[in-house]
């Protein structure tokens, strides 16, 4: 016989048994979606899993190897330095021949170039010099530090041969207080500025070059000097300047202070 209810159904908070029935059922609902779901996308989705794993695998495979040969490559290059500080410059060119191909890495490429560069230099082989620093300075994979470098190369060995205007153009974005390559750059300006007759520019910048205490002392020497021919003053303390050049003062100061001798009456 059927239990009459004692409350509206409306307003019937439901049994404990309706509540563990309903928990069972929506537990069963769930396990059935999801049965469904990898009926239907099973495959895909251990695919895609297993497509991730394989991918992380291989970078790390890739990682590897290519870690290892950017050492080969570091190691190649210390050898043919190694090779060119003993003047053995044709060892050194042929040492590095086998990374100037694609494969090798921008920084080992440009230093093969720059190795086969001073070899073909010490051979007297101006043209193949300045072609390969050319390649190094139009290589836009090439750190932009090293193309720099390499354009300051390709002028000094071809500046006679330029005209004064070819080298400022050239170089004139690093001939700049706080560049890297400010004094080799820069001296070259002044020179190219000279040749063309603006003693104005040439002597503005010698005088600029003098005064930066980061560059090597005989390069500001001769600046200074060079500045002083365009009537620029380029000293900045004449007394650390004449310290700088082994030149003291006290003796002059003692001379100065002692009292003139008595004249023979």
């Amino acid at each position: 016989m059927a239990r009459i209810p004692t409350t509206s159904p409306d307003t019937a908070a439901p049994s404990r048994e309706d509540e563990v029935l309903i928990r069972e059922i929506d537990e069963a609902v769930r396990e059935d979606a999801a049965l469904e779901f990898m009926r239907k996308h099973g495959v895909k989705v251990l695919g895609g899993v297993l497509a991730l794993v394989a991918a992380l695998g291989g970078y790390m495979i890739w990682d590897h190897y290519a870690e290892q040969a950017l050492e080969t490559q570091s190691e190649t290059v210390i050898s043919a330095l190694d090779l060119a500080e003993k003047n053995d410059f044709k060892s050194a060119s042929e040492k590095v021949a086998g990374l100037l191909g694609e494969d090798s890495s921008p920084g080992a490429r440009a230093a093969a170039r720059f190795i086969q560069a001073a070899a073909a230099l010490e051979a007297g082989d101006k043209t193949k010099a300045s072609g390969l620093y050319k390649q190094v300075a139009a290589d836009p994979t090439t750190p932009p530090a090293l193309r720099d470098l390499a354009r300051v190369r390709e002028v000094s060995i071809n500046y006679d041969t330029m005209q004064p205007a070819a080298v400022i153009a050239q170089l004139k974005d690093l001939a700049v207080p706080g560049n890297p390559y400010f004094g080799s750059a820069g001296e070259l300006v002044a020179m190219a500025h000279l040749e063309a007759g603006n003693r104005g520019e040439a002597g503005k910048l010698f005088a600029e070059i003098s005064k930066d205490e980061d560059l090597p002392e005989s390069l500001r020497s001769r600046a200074r000097q060079m500045a002083g021919l365009m009537g620029v003053d380029a000293i900045v303390d004449v007394n650390k300047l004449l310290k700088d050049e082994g030149v003291t003062s006290d003796d002059e100061g003692d001379s100065a202070a002692a009292p003139p001798a008595p004249s023979a009456q």
